[in-house]
């Protein structure tokens, strides 16, 4: 089967590190469903762009941490292409900066929903379009997870680092499942990257203030995780599953 034929989802698509795995996933020859929860513009402008590039792609809305959106996505790219191939776990969400002593427990229940639950019911789903068991032929997911997972995020994002140690012990745990079905299972943990995520936690000088402690004294970019992703993706990772590949400059 060759990369011309498979059909990738990636949830949290339109923008940041999602955008940047679909356009390279497009650009290897995949057909790719752009996942989004609310940034219909952002989405249909990647769409078109991959379009333009002559490659083939659709919007899909949904938000993961709803089953039944969950569950929706999915079948909207049964009906487009009628099969899945490839599947990138990305959606996420990170919270304002705060302790632990000061999180509420709705602050708690939106990230474990968003970051743990949504990532199990949508890996459920393509497992159940890609696993042998279920009459499928295989396929890949990779799971973004992230730095903060070994380094707790003390002082910032504590319930983030925990819904990605999650995250982690998923891969592995789903990896070993599924190992004789035909699906392989990975993660990528980025670290300090230059997109949009830092803001929406109400820090947008995140990467200035922070840039010069890194190993590298530079955030990487959401390309460099992407082409580690597609890396994960492809044939040429077949003998790999269970895997965390740190992008993280060596921090």
């Amino acid at each position: 089967m060759s990369d011309a034929q498979k059909v990738l989802l990636v949830t949290g698509g339109s923008r940041g590190i999602g955008a940047a795995i679909c356009r390279l996933a497009a650009a290897a020859g995949y057909r790719v469903a752009v996942n989004y929860a609310s940034n219909e513009n952002a989405a249909r402008s990647l769409v078109a762009e991959i379009e333009t590039g002559g490659g083939e792609a659709l919007a899909v809305k949904g938000d993961v941490g709803v089953e039944a959106d969950v569950m929706g996505m999915f079948e909207v790219v049964d009906r487009a292409w009628g099969r899945l191939d490839a599947f990138v776990n990305n959606a996420g969400i990170v919270d304002v900066k705060a302790r632990v002593d000061e999180m509420s427990a709705a602050r708690l229940e939106r990230m474990m929903r968003i970051n743990v639950v949504g990532p199990f019911l949508c890996a459920r789903e393509a497992v159940r379009r890609m696993s042998t068991r279920h009459g499928g032929k295989g396929g890949a997911i990779v799971n973004i997870s992230s730095a903060a997972s070994v380094h707790g995020s003390a002082g910032e994002y504590v319930d983030y680092a925990a819904s990605k140690g999650a995250i982690d012990t998923f891969t592995v745990g789903l990896a070993r499942e599924v190992a004789t079905e035909g699906v392989r299972v990975n993660a990528v943990r980025p670290g300090i990257i230059d997109t949009e995520i830092h803001a929406s936690g109400g820090q947008p000088d995140r990467i200035a203030r922070i840039k010069d402690m890194l190993p590298m004294k530079r955030p990487g970019t959401a390309d460099e995780v992407a082409h580690a992703v597609l890396y994960l993706l492809s044939d040429e990772a077949s003998y790999t599953t269970g895997a965390i590949l740190n992008v993280s400059g060596g921090r």
